[in-house]
């Protein structure tokens, strides 16, 4: 009866009548429309149950629509819970953002309520989406990446959860997506923490980067880009 009771406060965020219409709106016409190929790699390392942090590379704003093509409701059964910036959050996108299960985080410094809700997302078995790079780097060299994670999946394991971390890498056709172009995702094999403490999670950083990196690359390839 608890977990039923946590598992409806933490769903509360997305509004069951706004939710499919943004699906249809961005899977069905922005998505199809804009690309001439959507490509999935690794689709066999998408853990289906159990509490999972997807962790992209990012690269361009259609990141998220292509994560919730390759991994939301419609493959998995379930949301991808995104976190977000604050700016991202203000105004009539930051209202249509929060109703799909979005919330705002400053990932270099992090607030408690933000890393406790998150963790509750994961205690109720929900996917959350958090990108570990922070904002959206055109460059894709590799870069260290953001604190918000490693502290999360951290405070879940203190609390018996062990989350499967999901490394992802995304690529485009051109650095800026173009109309009729290719793009791809690249899922690569998930990975858990298991130990806490500061190097603990300065070493998982350098291992989850390297992993979001070669399936950034494996992505890139599979658009004809290098």
């Amino acid at each position: 009866m608890v977990q039923l009771e946590r598992e409806k406060k933490v769903c509360l965020g997305i509004n069951p009548l706004l939710s499919p219409i943004a699906m249809g709106v961005t899977q069905d016409l922005a998505l199809r429309n804009f690309f001439r190929k959507r490509i999935i790699l690794g689709k066999e390392n998408l853990p289906l149950q159990g509490p999972l942090v997807l962790a992209p590379t990012h690269r361009s704003r259609w990141d998220g629509l292509m994560l919730t093509m390759a991994a939301g409701r419609r493959v998995s059964q379930r949301d991808c819970r995104f976190m977000v910036t604050r700016s991202e959050m203000r105004g009539l996108q930051g209202w249509f953002l929060r109703r799909l299960g979005c919330f705002p985080i400053d990932q270099s410094a992090p607030s408690l309520a933000s890393l406790r809700y998150s963790v509750d997302l994961l205690i109720a078995g929900q996917q959350l989406v958090v990108f570990p790079e922070g904002r959206i780097s055109r460059a894709g060299k590799q870069k260290s990446l953001e604190q918000g994670l490693v502290r999360i999946v951290q405070l879940a394991y203190r609390k018996g959860i062990e989350a499967h971390i999901l490394p992802v890498g995304l690529g485009y056709s051109e650095k800026i997506p173009k109309p009729c172009g290719l793009a791809a995702i690249c899922f690569s094999e998930p990975i858990k923490i298991s130990k806490l403490g500061k190097q603990a999670a300065l070493d998982f950083n350098l291992i989850l980067s390297k992993r979001m990196h070669a399936a950034e690359q494996a992505a890139l390839n599979a658009v004809g880009r290098r």
